[in-house]
Formats: structure tokens, C-alpha cells, sequence
């Protein structure tokens, strides 16, 4: 089951305030970017969120699982609750880097 486009909006909405949002649509599912630096993987209505030292004690009571496929697994991030969604994204906005633009051949 892939992300419909109401759960992308609801997640951007939930965030609001916390940066300039973005959402690319990926193989079905979603990368959400805040300040350009690619934050929320949303899989299946499900957001996830990397597994990094930042976040550890704030997600520790967190479900986690696999996006998709071959991934590794992440925290489950409950998109519902607003202001710990941008707590956890404040924490991990400063350690994630903004991608480098792929060179054309």
C-alpha cells in the first residue's frame, strides 16, 4: 500500500513551523525535506526517521521497522503528536546534510 497524498499533506501540516517543507514523491512513497535536507521517509502512511545517536534517548521508547525492502531499520516516528515530531526533527535538522546535486554525464 503506498502513501496516499492526504497522509504526505497531514504529515507536512503536523510540522509546520519547524522549516521550509518539501515533499518528493519516491518510487511510490515519500521523502519529506526540511531546509532541503532530507529528513522523514514516509512508506506505506508510515513515517520513519533514521536511526542516529541524536535521537536515541528522545525515541527510545519508539516502535521501529523497515521502510521498505533492503533497508535498515528506523525509528517510527507518531506524526500525530506535533510538537514531539519537531522536537525529534530539531535534534536531527543540524547532523543531516544537505545532498549533493548528482553530476550529469
Amino acid at each position: 500500500m503506498a502513501t496516499t497524498i492526504d497522509f504526505i499533506e497531514y504529515v507536512c501540516e503536523q510540522i509546520r513551523g519547524i522549516g521550509t517543507i518539501r515533499y518528493k514523491k519516491m518510487f511510490g512513497e515519500y521523502m519529506v525535506y526540511i531546509n532541503e535536507k532530507p529528513i522523514l521517509l514516509v512508506c506505506d502512511n508510515t513515517v520513519f526517521v533514521k536511526k542516529l545517536d541524536c535521537i536515541s534517548e528522545k525515541m527510545k521508547d519508539a516502535e521501529t521497522g523497515f521502510p521498505y525492502d533492503g533497508a535498515k531499520e528506523h525509528y517510527i516516528l507518531d506524526i500525530d503528536h506535533s510538537e514531539f515530531s519537531k522536537e525529534v526533527i530539531a535534534l536531527l535538522e543540524p547532523v543531516i546534510p544537505i545532498p549533493k546535486p548528482k553530476k550529469k554525464k
